[in-house]
């Protein structure tokens, strides 16, 4: 980056968008407090931030500018600019000042201008210091800054390593930096709340502005535009000047007031860091490491000034610090040493069976090897290897390239020789291995025939198990702990139908960029397990190896084997569907009087609301009426036209997502249906499935029902459904230590019925059917932290009847509303839950979020605890049940997991083993304080097992 950004003859003015660093650098760290208690994370992130974007673009001037508070320019302009921008976070807020503080001790201007934007100071900055004579590097994730670019202005985003100039706007976007605010013009800033033309994107507004020019050009053409797009841009014409206005950034600000000197630029020379000043801002922030820097820095100083004084201790940065991308001060002792953090990686490319032999006899004396493979493929059934490769140590990876055909491809080791050479250490299970989402790798492998073992580490799970509300990719890791960005893979293989497969890319480029996979891994492991054993941390180790480290392997082989789709039965049900499509859609023309487009909003909008006269219930971004789901159901309670246009919708989906697309991803070697468990997504540790997605099937509609049927048993087999009964309602009975639902569970009592006595007050044998309902209602309301109102909605009864049925149940049940009361305080105090067994599910909103988003977090607090509980109680059971089939040698197969239950292909023969021994290691995973029960049913399809 220095290279591209300095230059010899000017010099550079580095101007940073401080308002997204605050951001970026809040999300992206932890929630860490200082000794006061006080939120200290973003303090943290900004200034490693700071610290790496200094030490990549040295500059002689610097600002760091951040928006003022109150209104702009553009408020009076449009009253509802950023109208539905969430409010800063308490926590962020709390830290505004001290990064401010932090920021002038470091030697930074910081520049707070009221009456404009943060974007307005320093597109005023980068004109004045352009004219002269500085090269201007903008540091920014913001996309409305593009329009600065020229010549002499560059922007770079530090998180996606992204650095644009003229030519990197123009590939980025489409268009030239000059045609930028024509650009965002037409498709408009929804995070700003400033409209654009309906159904106008990025590639509509490239289009017309390469044909007509510009902004003025198209909207001088409008009149010949067709189609939809051309009456929504007609419509919009008296209103793009406007938009313009909003979306253009200022370059001609008077600063006089907050620079002085202004138009000149000695005040924003960058100044001594203010050792002094700094070292009581770390010690009253809680800071660690970087205070003993500094006060080595200064006892280093004092030492040189005194001429009998022994010299100074060598001062080098800590692991992972200097130029670190949210690396913060408190990382364990056992993180990698400081040189070998600091040196420069080293990526070898692997050619010769004398360097492979090298490498084989490193990874065999390693305690641990950070392994990585690149394919043809991300079917992990079906990928094949390109490239593998190593690393022992941080910073320092090999690349064994096997699969690499481009037109520079150099010669390679042939493939089955490697695999040959590696087999014996890939299948040892005491040769300990660490990768980023092994279970991929392992899919990869055992495509040609390798099983591996020893898969010690997964840094994905252990980021999962840390921090589950974080990203987990490796990227985001490598950023987020070790402040490094590597190549990126459309970097290497481009984007779009120009991407070229991997084995395509110059060997050179695949060696840096799998290399930095491999060891940033090893270095990313070094940084998190730390935090996995150290004291406090037990339930969280526990987590990761005996839950998610060997669900991992055994998704693995769940994955690999499959379930069995009969591709008939669904080509019957599509067919069928596509009849009642038919039908339901001419009914919808009948009922609106004339033919329509079911899946275009603007003809449903005119018919619904202009020509059927039906109330708007809310409005879309752009002032249309909102015809989206939750419209629908509120009128289809009233109106036919929305309830058929309900059906249509879930059938036409339930259609292409289904009955028509399970028989194209049958696998034609397997004859079976391979899904993906995606383990590090849902925050509660919940699995999700994806290529197909099993655990989305709508099973409240009778065609969503018979999309089950298609899941068959193969010849000599059956399938067994094992399905935990009521399983959150069990766990909130155990957490609440509530005597009623206690003695309900311990009784064998229908819960829901119990419930109804209570809150009815009538006698057991008396509840009636609707009561049930209403009482399962409110039992499940209440898990996911239902109030009055949702209540209401569901049963459709008034909030004051709702709130009554509340107050009755809390009445019978105090124990529960105890342990809602107690969990929401605890939640606000610790940022996070936790499940019986110890998973931290994090709160990101409970404590700064603004007031809607703090209650849903409360919300969340109640529901959490149970739902990863019953997470975590499915993950023992899938893992017990699968050590009683290969403890007792059978043939069972488990084939799929669906939220609380198990689907198991059976051998007819084994099937009364299955019935008495499953639901038994399934109920027998955790002593809860009521009972867990677990029922099966068998059939030949999915369906019929229920």
């Amino acid at each position: 980056m220095n290279d591209a950004h300095a230059c010899a003859d000017r010099p550079t003015m580095l101007l940073i968008d401080g308002s997204s660093y605050l951001y970026r650098a809040y999300h992206a760290m932890a929630d860490l407090r200082g000794p006061d208690g006080e939120p200290t994370g973003a303090i943290h992130g900004f200034v490693a931030m700071l610290r790496r974007i200094a030490k990549d673009i040295p500059s002689e001037h610097a600002v760091c500018v951040f928006d003022a508070k109150g209104p702009t320019f553009r408020d009076e302009i449009y009253p509802d600019y950023k109208a539905h921008r969430a409010p800063m976070p308490d926590d962020l807020r709390a830290q505004v000042a001290p990064i401010h503080e932090v920021v002038r001790l470091l030697g930074w201007p910081v520049l707070e201008v009221p009456g404009i934007e943060a974007d307005d100071a320093i597109g005023t900055l980068a004109r004045v210091a352009a004219a002269s004579g500085h090269r201007v590097v903008i540091s920014t994730g913001d996309k409305d800054l593009a329009q600065l670019v020229t010549p002499e202005v560059t922007l770079v985003n530090t998180m996606t390593n992204e650095t644009l100039d003229e030519a990197g706007v123009l590939a980025k976007f489409g268009v030239r930096p000059e045609r930028i605010i024509d650009y965002l013009t037409l498709i408009g800033d929804a995070v700003d709340n400033v409209p654009g033309v309906a159904k106008v994107g990025p590639k509509t507004a490239v289009k017309w502005l390469q044909e007509h020019g510009s902004l003025e050009g198209v909207m001088a053409a409008a009149a010949t535009i067709k189609g939809v797009t051309g009456e929504n841009l007609r419509q919009a014409l008296g209103w793009l000047p406007t938009g313009r206005e909003l979306i253009t950034v200022r370059t001609d600000c008077d600063l006089s007031a907050q620079v002085a000197g202004w138009p000149g630029l000695g005040a924003l020379a960058l100044r001594p860091v203010d050792r002094a000043g700094l070292l009581d801002f770390l010690v009253r922030h809680g800071f660690r490491t970087w205070r003993t820097e500094i006060e080595r820095e200064i006892a280093a100083e004092a030492a040189a000034q005194a001429p009998t004084a022994a010299p100074a201790a060598p001062l080098g940065p800590r692991a992972g610090e200097t130029g670190d991308l949210f690396a913060f001060d408190d990382a364990p002792a056992e993180a990698p040493a400081p040189d070998a953090a600091a040196a420069a990686p080293q990526h070898e490319t692997v050619l010769t069976r004398e360097a492979l032999a090298v490498w084989l006899d490193r990874v065999r004396a390693a305690e641990l090897v950070a392994l990585d493979t690149e394919t043809d493929s991300l079917d992990p059934m079906r990928a094949r290897v390109v490239g593998i490769s190593l690393s022992v140590q941080p910073r320092e990876a090999a690349y064994i390239p096997l699969a690499h055909d481009g037109p520079d491809a150099p010669e390679q080791l042939p493939l089955d020789e490697v695999l040959a050479l590696l087999r014996p250490w890939l299948e040892d299970a005491g040769a300990a291995k660490v990768g980023q989402n092994v279970k991929y790798d392992t899919h990869v492998f055992a495509n040609h025939g390798i099983a591996v073992r020893g898969w010690q580490h997964d840094t994905m799970l252990q980021s999962y198990v840390l921090e589950a509300h974080r990203p987990h990719s490796l990227e985001s890791l490598a950023q987020r702990h070790l402040g490094r960005s590597g190549l990126s893979y459309e970097d290497l293989c481009g984007k779009g139908v120009k991407q070229i497969p991997f084995s395509q890319v110059a060997v050179d480029l695949a060696t840096r960029y799998s290399g930095e996979d491999s060891e940033m891994t090893l270095e990313v492991h070094r940084t998190l397990w730390p935090q996995l054993v150290e004291p406090g941390a037990e339930g969280l180790r526990a987590i990761y190896e005996t839950l998610e480290m060997p669900v991992s392997a055994l998704l693995a082989r769940i994955e690999r084997h499959g379930v069995c789709i009969d591709v008939a039965v669904l080509e019957a049900q599509s067919r069928e569907l596509a009849a009642r499509l038919v039908e339901l859609e001419a009914k919808a023309h009948e009922i609106a009087g004339q033919p329509f487009n079911l899946g275009s909003p603007k003809q449903l909008g005119e018919i619904l609301f202009g020509k059927l006269g039906l109330p708007v219930k809310k409005k879309t971004a752009s002032g249309a009426p909102s015809t989206d789901e939750e419209v629908l159901q509120e009128l289809a309670a009233d109106y036919p036209l929305p309830a058929v246009l309900l059906e249509y919708r879930a059938l036409a989906k339930l259609r292409s997502t289904y009955t028509d697309k399970l028989p194209q991803m049958v696998n034609p070697d397997t004859g079976r249906v391979h899904t993906n468990y995606a383990q590090a997504v849902a925050v509660t540790g919940r699995l999700a499935s994806n290529e197909p997605n099993l655990q989305n099937i709508p099973v409240r509609t009778p065609e969503g029902r018979r999309v089950r049927e298609a899941f068959v048993a193969p010849p000599g087999h059956v399938l067994v459904s094992a399905d935990y009964s009521q399983i959150e309602l069990r766990i909130m009975a155990h957490l609440s230590d509530d005597p009623a639902l206690l003695q309900a569970f311990a009784e064998g009592l229908d819960v829901h019925r119990a419930t109804a006595a209570e809150v009815f007050g009538v006698p057991l044998a008396e509840v009636t059917p609707e009561q049930r309902r209403y009482a399962k209602t409110i039992n499940f309301g209440l898990i996911y932290g239902m109030g009055a109102f949702g209540l209401a909605q569901s049963l459709g009864i008034e909030p004051k009847a709702a709130r009554d049925y509340i107050e009755r149940y809390f009445a019978r049940y105090p124990g529960v509303r105890r342990f809602m009361d107690e969990t929401r305080a605890q939640a606000a105090e610790r940022g996070y839950v936790e499940t019986l067994f110890g998973r931290r599910i994090h709160l990101v909103d409970i404590r700064g979020g603004s007031g809607p988003r703090r209650a849903a977090a409360e919300r969340q607090a109640i529901n959490a605890p149970m739902q990863g509980t019953a997470s975590d109680l499915i993950k023992r059971a899938m893992l017990a049940v699968q050590d009683a089939i290969d403890t007792q040698g059978r043939a069972t197969r488990i084939v799929m997991q669906v939220h609380d239950e198990l689907v198991l292909e059976v051998p007819e023969a084994e099937l009364d083993w299955v019935r008495t021994q499953v639901p038994a290691r399934m109920a027998g995973v955790a002593a809860l304080k009521v009972p867990l029960l677990a029922e099966v049913g068998v059939g030949r399809n999915w369906d019929e097992a229920h």
